[in-house]
């Protein structure tokens, strides 16, 4: 299976599918477990996302990484991308049509690591994934059945380097993703 992901990363790489690929540095395709439970798919890379070509390693990031590791799920475990695999410019919001092209990509990332859970950072990727009128502020942490995939959305981590205040809203879904996630079967470690 990782030799089709690999595939599909190098097709990724040249894929000229809307004008973002004449702005970007790099596409930026996906990391992590490609045996993963849990997903995690944001709405676009960043800055520092297009200038190292890996999803969410700039603050945003690194703010998920203390979520992740305050609930004690290992971000080597997990599997993390976006719905665009290119950097709009400015970081402002994907254009439908963008979301479109790309979209493509995403869906045979899903197909081949089939997780069992996808968690949508943001309110974009939840409005993508789970439903168009997603609210973000009243549904973060709920659960959604979409085919054989569970759902959830959370804030964007960027969302809570703006607002604090979110923050404790934040660790508790990740502890209720974490507690879901472990009645599927233990985590790695925990095994």
């Amino acid at each position: 299976m990782s030799t089709e992901l690999d595939a599909l990363r190098q097709k990724c790489k040249s894929c000229r599918g809307c004008s973002l690929c004449e702005t970007r540095t790099n596409t930026v395709f996906g990391v992590g477990n490609p045996n993963a439970r849990l997903m995690f798919v944001g709405e676009a890379p960043g800055e520092q996302e297009d200038l190292r070509g890996i999803p969410f390693v700039g603050k945003a990031g690194q703010l998920l990484d203390r979520f992740l590791y305050a609930v004690d799920i290992p971000r080597e475990e997990v599997y993390i991308a976006n719905v665009l695999k290119c950097r709009p410019p400015s970081n402002r919001d994907p254009l439908p049509e963008e979301e479109d092209a790309c979209i493509g990509y995403l869906r045979e990332q899903v197909r081949l690591i089939r997780p069992q859970m996808i968690v949508c950072l943001g309110r974009i990727a939840a409005m993508r994934l789970i439903k168009p009128d997603f609210r973000i502020t009243a549904e973060h942490g709920k659960w959604f059945q979409k085919g054989s995939y569970l759902m959830t959305a959370v804030y964007h981590p960027a969302a809570l380097l703006r607002d604090p205040r979110k923050k404790e809203e934040m660790l508790e879904d990740m502890k209720m993703i974490r507690d879901r996630l472990r009645e599927f079967a233990p985590l790695a470690e925990n095994s």
